[in-house]
């Protein structure tokens, strides 16, 4: 025996047969028309008298289903079954079965006789009918980690033939391995219908990691394409292995905060009681995992614990610090001194971890505090402490005042650019600011005040010799100072006189010099008439003429 396919028109057809025939199959849907081809529809032959079709009955006898004359419309129906109304023929002489079920799968043959020739041509019809969709009944309410379990069962009904199914999980066809997996498959029948309904049971070893997996059932039938049952999860038992103990709180835990601590296992189902470990003290927590201390101090700091309640070796340990940070600085709001003075700053400071200093004067930052041993003007002004450690600063400030009696250090003059004015300068110390007054009219034209040290400046035009005197005062005490200022008039005459001086004094420096080179001259000649045996005082002649360049000289 062989098995072919046999193709007429739309119809695929499958039979097993001996050599040299060929039965062809129709397939037919279940409670749907039948169509079953009398050759492929070419049944027209020239002298045709009429189109029989008939059946083989179950006990395997022939019947006759209906009769089409060729010179008549409308077919005579001959059967007396459940044939007699489901039966009737296409105009391509096909047979037309209503309502198919599984009762149709049988042998259906087609008669054309003709005025030279009678011909027959059978077919076998088999009924297909997509199963219902697959769901999963009897499902297990949890699964224990490593113990074989019967997950559930999967059923399909109403199908033919039988559907196949597969189990899957997370999308991934399960092997019967015979231990961790067994699949138990079952097909029955329908006494009525003859339909089958096939069920499918899963043993299945489950494992923590399943407690996220997801179950399906597929239902794999001819009439395609595949079914999927929804999926089902499953809780998983397994005993808890490990204790883990959380702090919740923000980071860092200070004074006055509050701090719940929280108990986890990796059990399931997780447990809902622990054991706390208060800093050596048993607390029992019912149907909760957390344990809350509300308002602590640096006192709480320390060791927790938390346990399983039948377990108090499996537990979890952590370490709660409470950041804590004293300071104080002394002295603080405002602070006056006298120049000179010492001023002495403290800082104290005790936390929980180091502390971070830093300084800032006038919103400047400092590398240091200055030295205050010997106050300076230079030293006033608003100092800002920053004491920190994570998550806790504390800021001090005090204001500095250095006071001090005015003191002039320089009075200047100069002339103006454009060469018409006096610009006398008056540079002055103390604290508070010292206030100036000049001994003369004049124009103000600036004045600054830095780190205790003050300038001013006035604009003059002397219309003789003055004296001009700077006062300067503040509540401390006062300070004066004088400064000759001359004329214009004046001052041009008293270039004139220094030129004159000048000149007079160049005149006698010329003088002298020309007496010391003959004073040289005469020396050098003395000494010439020792080598010629002459006396030590030269000539009357040479005596005579010293006295009188002398006496021009004094002249």
């Amino acid at each position: 025996m062989h098995s072919v396919i046999c193709l007429f028109g739309a119809f695929i057809a499958a039979a097993v047969f001996a050599p040299g025939s060929c039965l062809p199959t129709v397939i037919g849907l279940y409670g749907e028309t039948i169509e079953v081809p009398c050759n492929n529809g070419n049944n027209k032959p020239d002298g045709l008298i009429f189109t029989k079709w008939k059946y083989v009955k179950d006990d395997g006898s022939p019947g006759d289903l209906l009769i089409k004359q060729a010179q008549k419309d409308d077919p005579t129906v001959s059967a007396m079954d459940g044939y007699k109304t489901r039966v009737s023929i296409a105009a391509n002489s096909s047979l037309l079965i209503a309502q198919g079920s599984l009762t149709d799968q049988r042998v259906f043959t087609c008669m054309v006789v003709s005025s030279t020739n009678l011909e027959e041509f059978s077919v076998e019809v088999k009924v297909h009918k997509k199963p219902s969709a697959p769901v999963i009944k009897n499902k297990v309410k949890e699964l224990e980690n490593g113990k074989l379990t019967q997950l559930g069962e999967c059923v399909v009904e109403s199908a033919n033939p039988a559907a196949d199914l597969i189990w899957m999980k997370n999308n991934q066809a399960l092997v019967d391995d015979g231990k961790t997996i067994i699949i138990t498959s079952d097909v029955t029948k329908d006494p009525v219908t003859g339909l089958s309904s096939t069920s499918s049971r899963l043993q299945y070893t489950a494992r923590k990691e399943d407690v996220a997996s997801q179950f399906t059932c597929v239902a794999k039938h001819v009439t395609g394409p595949n079914q999927v049952s929804t999926p089902d999860t499953f809780q998983i038992r397994y005993p808890t292995e490990k204790v883990s103990l959380q702090v919740v709180s923000q980071s860092p835990i200070r004074e006055g905060d509050d701090v719940t601590l929280k108990c986890q296992a990796d059990g399931n189902p997780p447990p809902t009681s622990f054991n706390f470990n208060i800093k050596g003290k048993k607390v029992t927590v019912t149907d909760k995992d957390v344990y809350t201390l509300t308002g602590v101090t640096r006192a709480d700091s320390g060791v927790y614990k938390c346990s399983l309640l039948d377990n108090d070796v499996m537990e979890s340990t952590q370490i709660v610090t409470v950041s804590f940070l004293d300071a104080s600085l002394t002295p603080t709001g405002k602070v006056l001194k006298k120049l000179g003075e010492n001023l002495v700053v403290s800082l104290e400071k005790n936390a929980s971890s180091e502390v971070k200093v830093t300084w800032t004067k006038d919103n400047r930052k400092l590398d240091k505090l200055p030295d205050f041993s010997q106050l300076r003007y230079s030293d006033a002004g608003l100092y800002v402490c920053d004491v920190s450690i994570e998550g806790i600063k504390h800021s001090f400030s005090f204001e500095l005042t250095v006071e001090g009696g005015p003191r002039i250090t320089g009075l200047t003059k100069h002339r103006s650019n454009d060469g018409k004015h006096k610009v006398l300068t008056c540079e002055a110390e103390g604290s508070p600011k010292p206030e100036v007054q000049w001994s003369v009219n004049g124009t103000d034209d600036e004045t600054s005040y830095v780190n205790g040290k003050a300038t001013y400046k006035l604009t003059v035009v002397p219309s003789k010799n003055l004296t001009v005197s700077c006062l300067v005062t503040n509540k401390l005490g006062f300070d004066t100072k004088d400064i000759s200022v001359f004329s214009r008039k004046n001052e041009d005459g008293a270039d004139q006189a220094k030129v004159i001086v000048g000149v007079v004094v160049g005149l006698f420096l010329a003088a002298a010099l020309v007496g010391l080179i003959y004073w040289l001259y005469i020396k050098k000649t003395r000494q010439g008439s020792w080598k010629t045996g002459e006396k030590e005082t030269g000539t009357s002649e040479e005596s005579k003429k010293l006295e009188e360049n002398n006496h021009k000289a004094d002249v």
